[in-house]
């Protein structure tokens, strides 16, 4: 099969919500698939809820527990009214960001590269999970963030780009879609498979000699030797995962053990949990690094940058990995 070949499959599904930030394998699913309904979780039952769920403007309040399990509802159930056109509008700005919110967009990622199956997978931090538990305090911001707040970051950050402006059609029409994934979620409760499940630290420091040889033998294929992906024509069919097009310093994913949870959890794209953990702390770290665009609340300073922002173990930002200081652009 042409790359080309390849690059118009792949990109077809990435319309149908499976396109990963690490993408190693072609195990894909189509999102009409008709095993879908079997495969879904079935809605938790009211009995194992015993939770408030969120009507609609409700404010955020506490809850007793969480259900086990919980389903969004089917993308073939979105209102065909105006709430609904705006839904669906959201759900094309997550699966092409690029395109469909363009001006606020400074890479080649989407969405859907972080939060897979259109933000509906568990254990790829679904939008399901995240919107009951806003708004919330942050301590990134050192401020509680509105819902809205959280997705401007998101395109600072992750996109590389600037922050659509409070109440435009782009951040109106996102929180719209993850509003609807959320229907019957409860308020306030942290539902299984929200966010990133982290794993605890490997038997080995993570190395990124180890890494290189995990990535080459399961990440190359589609990312490429260089970590720059693959394209079709204008098309970005496989994310870069470092370097000018990918994610800059200040993403959450340029932290190790958030690398590390979300490929354990999610790669080879359709075979999430077949590498060891020690395999996924080691190509996170392989993947971390390489340079990649400058945090933006960059002081002028890496090492003061390190000191405010990046004073973690897991970032690797102002750090010296494979013979590099890391956080200089170079």
């Amino acid at each position: 099969m042409s790359v080309a070949t390849l690059g118009l499959f792949v990109f077809a599904a990435s319309m149908l919500g499976t396109l990963a930030v690490i993408a190693l394998g072609l195990n894909l699913t189509g999102r009409d698939s008709p095993t879908r309904a079997a495969t879904t979780a079935a809605p938790p039952s009211a009995a194992s809820t015993r939770v408030a769920s969120a009507p609609p403007g409700a404010a955020a309040t506490a809850v007793i527990a969480a259900p086990t399990r919980f389903a969004p509802p089917d993308d073939r159930k979105i209102p065909d009214t105006e709430m609904g056109a705006v839904i669906r509008a959201g759900e094309q700005i997550f699966l092409r960001t690029g395109l469909n919110a363009k001006a606020f967009v400074g890479n080649s990622l989407n969405c859907v590269n972080c939060h897979l199956d259109a933000g509906r997978l568990a254990g790829s931090a679904p939008m399901w999970g995240a919107y009951p538990l806003y708004p919330a305090y942050r301590a990134k911001t050192k401020h509680v963030d509105s819902f809205a707040e959280r997705l401007r970051g998101c395109f600072i950050y992750s996109m590389n780009g600037k922050a659509p402006p409070e109440g435009s059609d782009v951040l109106v029409a996102l929180e719209a879609y993850s509003y609807w994934m959320a229907t019957g979620a409860p308020v306030g409760a942290k539902l299984p498979g929200s966010g990133y499940k982290k794993l605890a630290k490997p038997p080995q420091v993570p190395d990124f000699s180890r890494g290189q040889a995990v990535y080459e033998s399961r990440c190359a294929l589609c990312h490429g030797a260089d970590g720059q992906g693959q394209r079709s024509g204008e098309m970005q069919v496989f994310p870069p995962l470092w370097g000018p097009q990918s994610f800059n310093w200040g993403a959450g994913m340029h932290q190790v053990d958030n690398a590390t949870a979300f490929i354990k959890a999610n790669m080879p794209l359709g075979q999430g949990g077949t590498l060891s953990d020690q395999e996924a702390w080691d190509v996170a770290t392989f993947m971390n690094g390489h340079e990649r665009p400058q945090d933006p609340r960059f002081t002028g300073n890496v090492s003061d940058t390190r000191k405010k922002f990046h004073d973690s173990e897991f970032s690797l930002y102002g750090q010296t990995v494979n013979g590099k200081l890391l956080g200089t652009g170079r």
